[in-house]
């Protein structure tokens, strides 16, 4: 019995002292998470360097925030308020959150963690499959250690000219089925219509571009070797991640990934994250024997006004419904 006792004192001892170890792995986050460590503030995510004297010391920590991108809905009447100078009326507009905007609309409570825990879960499932990325480990539920890596850029070819700019990053979307952008730059197509996985590049920043293959060579900021290796990366990629839901009853209709070279061997990589803020999937998707989604008409809410077209699936998961079917 004594040494049950004894036993028992020293797993109870252990455990304090694990749980105070988590303590000071928390803290040590918030040495690291400071003002002068930040390199990037993104529309999801801050990237801090890691310094000289803590573990993973010159590597990058990504902080995934509560920070959501999507549009606001302003209802007719206030959009005309606002268009005859009420603009103090715009403070009630309503945000409608979707990751295949640009603009940062507000604030999901939990998102951050979820991004996270959808990115280590995606990052390691790729890793088994031989598919290269930049992660190395999850510290915290919110926080991610990374291997430095340059985004795909390029300076300004004439910065003394008005006007001039650099390519500060790159980011591919490959598309399964038509919507979001895809039908709004092209509302011929059908939405829900069968793409193929078509991968498409876009220069980042404040409004993301879309720019060609073609460009890209042309301009100088990929060779065509490299265009080639990036397209058959992001489709693998991708095919993964739809294949892991597929699994689960669910299909994803599109999704953004960012590449980058590693500063240790200029290797081109995932970088970033594979979160809901990343992907559109729904239920319901009913495919015809070439692909198209037949059930586009009860799922499509497609929306018309000042010359702007706007597009939602009645369907599309939320990020905590996402959460739950892999989690």
């Amino acid at each position: 019995m004594k040494k049950n006792n004894h036993l028992q004192y020293t797993f109870f001892i252990l455990y304090i002292f694990i749980n105070q170890f988590e303590i000071f792995i928390i803290m040590d986050i918030t040495k690291i998470l400071k003002p002068e460590n930040l390199i990037y503030r993104g529309k999801s995510k801050d990237v801090y360097s890691i310094p000289k004297g803590e573990e993973h010391a010159e590597k990058y920590a990504l902080l995934f925030t509560d920070r959501a991108t999507g549009y606001f809905e302003h209802g007719k009447w206030l959009n005309f308020l606002t268009k005859i100078g009420f603009s103090f009326l715009q403070s009630l507009r309503k945000p409608v959150f979707d990751p295949g905007y640009d603009n940062v609309v507000g604030e999901i409570p939990g998102k951050g963690v979820i991004g996270c825990r959808f990115a280590t879960y995606f990052f390691k499932l790729l890793k088994e499959k031989n598919i290269s990325s930049h992660y190395i480990d999850t510290i915290d539920e919110n926080v991610m250690i990374v291997e430095p890596a340059i985004p795909i850029s390029m300076p300004a070819g004439a910065p003394e000219l008005e006007g001039s700019d650099s390519l500060q990053n790159l980011e591919w979307t490959f598309r399964n089925n038509a919507t979001g952008s895809f039908w709004r730059r092209y509302p011929f197509v059908r939405p829900g219509k069968n793409l193929g996985g078509v991968v498409e590049a876009w220069t980042k920043g404040e409004s993301d571009i879309l720019i060609t293959y073609e460009a890209l060579e042309a301009a100088g900021v990929m060779t065509r070797e490299e265009i080639n290796y990036v397209d058959e990366l992001v489709k693998n990629i991708a095919g993964v991640v739809s294949e892991e839901f597929a699994l689960k009853g669910v299909h994803v209709i599109d999704g953004k990934f960012e590449l980058g070279r590693l500063k240790q061997n200029e290797e081109i990589t995932l970088i970033d994250e594979i979160s809901p803020d990343v992907l559109r999937a729904c239920r319901g998707y009913s495919p015809d024997e070439s692909g198209n989604c037949e059930s586009y008409k009860e799922c499509i809410e497609p929306k018309f006004s000042d010359g702007k077209r706007k597009i939602r699936g009645r369907n599309q998961l939320t990020a905590s419904e996402l959460e739950k079917i892999i989690f």
